[in-house]
């Protein structure tokens, strides 16, 4: 995966764009802390360290040495742009060294160049989020998986923006188990969905970027305990870190020189619970205490098209209490939390900046194929970008504008339907959070 120097290269710009796309370097994976959410007694589950050959793809990935061609970096006057910035517009296009500018400032706010190019300070942190992956099933046959069972193909057209980031995040809508497990019973097939997808899912996932997982969601019983403790048993062996089983309520990792806690909520059993409000932020305390950014994920909120407003109350669907999403999402940011990704109805909701945190309420649906309705505002599939500094602060942020057409998978959308959506309903949903959702995607603070 993309790995973005932050060292000062004293080199000519020139020579510098052609040299600054390095393989990026995974930490061994530390110790993952499992917290009991009951009795919040702190334990550590050692991963496996069988995942040389999953470090070593993403180390030597070729795609992570691919060459910036005849991009045209902007020149940036020196009088009016800080030296030590990195020019990103999706992928990363190179450095300016303080040398040949003649500063040594850091610089502390973004910047735009007169072409529009976005400038990130060297200090900054980006991180991805999407909403739900489910790339096929093979339940109930293999029907359900994409031609040839290779759902790499399904992230292709957005495989390069995935790898773009220091940290990229997705929610595993269902669960890793190729014949394993019991399929829950339906009482109503129109409104229930079971998912299983084959344990060779996990590597396409891996491959197209992603770097940490949430399992806590309504899929993950889909196929009893048998069906969650193998995918649990996938992820562990493959240096994953993932986390919203109550075995495995979160974790913390390493990604250049930057250590991240990331932990996982729903309403649905087996997972760490969304509405044991003081409990998640706890869990979330005690990550803040270790780890440089934390990151939050969780899974809440009715369903549907009829559902894409939020209304900070608890929120009932099909009968079942799915929680409060604003006051899980507040409750973690008062706790330490620096990201939060939300996940759930199916539908992209809105954004809040709440303490100098975002604050992302449904992600949506991000790959996901052939058993999901993806039509009207079902089928947005918004990547956010999100720039922190090393100590999580928000320093801005980017929608790239995505769409799941037909059976489903990503695809860029021209029409930037999903910035247009995330517009709507920020305005709508947070007035006076303080964000701003540009046109072109780029969010920023008042």
């Amino acid at each position: 995966m993309l790995k973005i120097s932050r060292g000062i290269i004293p080199l000519a710009l020139a020579l510098l764009v052609s040299s600054c796309f390095t393989s990026r370097q995974t930490t061994p994976t530390k110790d993952l802390p499992v917290t009991d959410p009951v009795q919040m007694s702190l334990d550590t589950v050692a991963f496996s360290e069988a995942q040389e050959e999953w470090r070593t793809r993403h180390s030597s990935d070729s795609r992570a040495n691919r060459s910036p061609g005849s991009v045209d970096i902007d020149t940036i006057p020196v009088e009016k742009y800080p030296a030590q910035v990195t020019f990103a517009d999706s992928v990363f296009l190179g450095l300016l060294s303080p040398e040949s500018a003649g500063r040594s400032d850091q610089a502390e706010t973004f910047y735009f160049s007169p072409t529009g190019r976005l400038i990130i300070p060297m200090d900054t942190v980006t991180i991805i989020g999407t909403g739900d992956i489910m790339p096929g099933t093979n339940y109930p046959d293999n029907r359900y998986l994409p031609p040839g069972n290779d759902c790499a193909a399904l992230f292709d057209p957005v495989r390069e923006i995935l790898q773009s980031a220091d940290v990229t995040f997705g929610n595993l809508e269902g669960v890793l188990a190729s014949d394993v497990g019991t399929a829950k019973k339906c009482n109503n097939p129109d409104v229930c969905y079971v998912f299983r997808m084959p344990d060779t899912t996990l590597e396409c996932i891996l491959d197209a970027g992603y770097d940490v997982l949430s399992v806590a969601n309504n899929h993950v019983n889909d196929f009893g305990y048998a069906g969650r403790m193998n995918t649990a048993k996938l992820l562990v062996e493959a240096g994953v870190p993932f986390a919203g089983f109550r075995e495995y309520p979160s974790a913390q990792f390493e990604m250049n020189g930057v250590t991240y806690g990331f932990a996982a909520f729903s309403p649905h059993s087996g997972t760490l619970s969304l509405k044991d409000y003081d409990g998640a932020a706890e869990i979330v305390r005690q990550l803040d205490a270790e780890c440089d950014i934390v990151i939050v994920s969780f899974h809440g909120g009715a369903e549907g098209r009829d559902h894409q407003h939020v209304p900070c109350t608890d929120e009932e669907y099909l009968g079942y209490n799915r929680g409060n999403v604003c006051k899980f999402a507040h409750a973690v940011v008062d706790a330490g939390a620096d990201v939060v990704f939300g996940h759930g109805p199916h539908v992209i909701r809105g954004m809040e900046l709440y303490n100098d945190r975002l604050i992302c309420y449904s992600l949506g649906n991000f790959c996901t194929y052939a058993r999901f309705n993806l039509s009207g505002p079902n089928g947005l599939a918004p990547i956010v970008k999100v720039f922190t500094g090393t100590d999580g602060s928000f320093r801005g942020g980017e929608v790239i504008p995505v769409r799941q057409p037909g059976e489903g998978g990503p695809v860029l959308d021209p029409s930037n339907m999903a910035i247009r959506k995330l517009q709507e309903l920020t305005r709508a949903d947070f007035p006076d959070s303080g964000l701003i959702i540009e046109d072109n995607g780029k969010i920023s603070a008042k």
